[in-house]
């Protein structure tokens, strides 16, 4: 960004104002009482007239601002942080504010929208501003635990422990175009780094951020994030979710007459893939994107959608073989529609997990164990649609156990009959005999009690 935005002009994006005029319908939390000791904890000459000169130039008393406001129609506790205030750093009179909008938004049941623009820990309160990151994380987990959601927008710059909590631990997190971020700051990273790896736009190729949104997009944006990701709050212990029922089948019509028949249908390029199932499916929608360990699987798709009025998260395979990151993506996925109490839809469609070498680097057995066990652990329910190919457990792992239906041009085996064919010893012209008793059909699925049922041909 060239010019950077004010905290109340962040809040202005989201609300409804023009980022010159006030923001429109904030109520600012009343700030806690300060009980700083004259020139901060540890008597750091100087510091009091260097706030002074900070709340001179910005109208700030603090590097923080907090208050209520509705965005996109729904009402939340935001965070704005003003940078021009002692770079946007956090200190005890800092930590005393987000505490108190934590605090908040648990007692309301209100999700949280950071808008965060921070240096990290102000230096001149030593090690107790930087105890105020633990303080914050706590807060940032209590809020969490009670299933309430997050949102992140991040500014420039975001660097040190403002990214690494307030950031990074958000739910969502989305970032404004060019925005600087890191946990190293400018003035302290390695003087030969790549600066492009500090932006908001690689942070997105790394799979640390879902979006890059412009400042006129932010209050749509938010708006919908918003929307979707409270969809569950209101009924919080109001019963059992409900599940998502399965997409119809937007393929073939008749179940396969062999198992070589269901494989080919399967692998039909023209066959109807994850993008046009959820578009049929979803009103509306938005992705999550990447692991938030450094990797993305493009042939992974993952996010939350309106259906019927409701929410709905769904991660959905593309037909290309998973990368762990994809893995790690679908499980991260469910476990935040569970803490948020939001019924989940998945998708399968791959001829297994990857397996060369640098998916085995990535760790491809560790990622596939963890969403086995996000599925199975999960508190909401969870329906899974074979869509097309079910290629041993790189497909099973995101299939809901005893909720997992199929389309006519579908098939799911232990293993792909080539595979087998080979492992067997038997020439390959056996091949399609081989499928034929590895019972992959749909229609024998069903009667395995491998999968519930054939889901109906959309308008049949």
């Amino acid at each position: 960004m060239t010019e950077r935005m004010s905290a109340r002009q962040a809040i202005a994006f989201l609300t409804g104002a023009t980022p010159q005029g006030a923001p429109v319908a904030f109520t600012e939390l009343p700030a806690p009482k300060d009980t700083s000791a004259p020139d901060g904890p540890l008597g750091w000459q100087g510091y009091d007239e260097s706030r002074a000169r900070a709340a001179a130039r910005t109208g700030e008393d603090e590097s923080v601002i907090c208050g209520t406001a509705r965005v996109g129609g729904t009402e939340a506790v935001l965070i704005s942080f003003e940078f021009g205030y002692l770079g946007g750093s956090l200190g005890e009179r800092t930590g005393d504010r987000l505490e108190a909008a934590y605090t908040h938004a648990r007692e309301r049941r209100l999700p949280v929208v950071s808008l965060i623009a921070t240096g990290g820990s102000r230096m001149q309160e030593g090690m107790l501003a930087l105890l105020q990151l633990q303080r914050v994380a706590g807060q940032s987990a209590l809020t969490r635990a009670a299933g309430l959601p997050q949102i992140a927008v991040v500014r420039d710059p975001t660097t040190g422990g403002g990214w690494a909590t307030l950031g990074a631990g958000a739910d969502v997190i989305l970032a404004l175009p060019g925005a600087q971020i890191g946990f190293a700051g400018s003035r302290v990273r390695p003087p030969d780094a790549d600066p492009y790896a500090y932006t908001a736009e690689a942070q997105l190729t790394a799979g640390h951020i879902d979006a890059v949104v412009a400042p006129e997009e932010l209050r749509d944006t938010v708006g919908r994030w918003l929307a979707l990701l409270t969809g569950g709050i209101a009924g919080a212990g109001a019963g059992p979710v409900p599940a998502a029922e399965p997409p119809a089948a937007l393929g073939r019509a008749a179940p396969p007459a062999t198992g070589w028949d269901a494989v080919t249908l399967a692998r039909d390029p023209r066959r109807p893939r994850a993008e046009a199932y959820l578009e049929a499916y979803f009103t509306t929608r938005e992705s999550v994107n990447g692991d938030r360990a450094g990797g993305t699987d493009p042939g992974t798709l993952c996010g939350f959608g309106t259906r019927d009025g409701r929410t709905v998260a769904y991660a959905a395979q593309c037909g290309t073989a998973t990368l762990p990151a994809g893995y790690r993506t679908a499980a991260r996925l469910i476990r935040l529609a569970d803490r948020l109490g939001l019924p989940v839809l998945t998708l399968i469609d791959t001829p297994g997990a990857a397996n060369d070498a640098e998916a085995e680097h990535a760790g491809a057995g560790a990622a596939i164990a963890d969403l086995f066990a996000a599925v199975a652990t999960a508190r909401v329910p969870v329906t899974s649609l074979l869509i097309g190919e079910g290629g041993s457990g790189g497909a099973l792992a995101l299939a809901a156990p005893g909720n997992t239906w199929a389309t006519p041009d579908s098939y799911f085996s232990v293993i792909a009959p080539e595979l087998a064919t080979a492992i067997l010893k038997r020439p390959p012209e056996e091949t399609r005999a081989t499928a034929g008793q590895l019972k992959v059909r749909p229609q024998d699925l069903v009667s395995l009690g491998a999968i519930r049922g054939i889901v109906p041909v959309a308008g049949a």
